[in-house]
């Protein structure tokens, strides 16, 4: 049975190299994994979609609205705004954290306050303050791993015969940056 992610957040969050850590430790585990880049990540600040399908076969590395099993935001509104891609049962992981886009910033639109209370009331919502913990391991960019420890929490993705999640980080993130992106992946287990 084929599972499907959506990670989705801002131009600059990390959301890319999350997924590519996520992809790593499932083929790892011996998935057939597809991911792909839905929208552009070249623009900082800019909408960014990645999607992940594992599973024994899988033939397309897109899915559409209503077929996510998870998704994780790494902003708020980013949870709303990509709320129709999950099933009915879907789980999301969001970030309990606020970018204020330019058409809010310039009163062009407003900022839905209530972002997180409305997808618990329609998805098995876990909030995470990653932003913060991040910030109090002394590196607030990473948040993204922050959230990625917690989907492999939701997930029960610990223990997967096979993957050392921390090997799979050290693979993916500069050296000088792996102590505290460890840090930041337990703080997300919860540890």
């Amino acid at each position: 049975m084929t599972k499907n992610i959506l990670l989705c957040g801002v131009g600059g969050q990390g959301t890319i190299l999350t997924s590519r850590i996520l992809t790593e430790g499932l083929i790892r585990a011996g998935h057939d994994v597809k991911m792909s880049e839905v929208h552009g990540m070249a623009q900082r600040g800019g909408s960014v979609s990645t999607q992940v399908r594992y599973g024994k076969k899988v033939d397309s590395p897109l899915f559409g609205k209503g077929q996510a099993d998870v998704m994780v935001a790494f902003e708020r509104m980013e949870a709303v705004r990509y709320a129709p891609f999950l099933k009915p049962c879907g789980i999301c992981v969001v970030n309990d954290y606020r970018l204020t886009p330019m058409s809010v910033a310039v009163g062009g639109a407003s900022y839905p306050d209530n972002a997180v209370e409305a997808m618990k009331k329609s998805f098995d919502t876990y909030q995470v303050a990653a932003a913060d913990i991040a910030t109090g391991l002394g590196n607030a960019r990473t948040m993204n791993v922050v959230l990625f420890g917690a989907l492999v929490k939701v997930l029960h993705l610990v223990p997967i015969p096979g993957v050392d999640w921390g090997d799979v980080i050290a693979s993916l993130v500069p050296e000088r940056l792996l102590a505290v992106n460890l840090k930041a992946f337990h703080a997300g287990l919860g540890e």
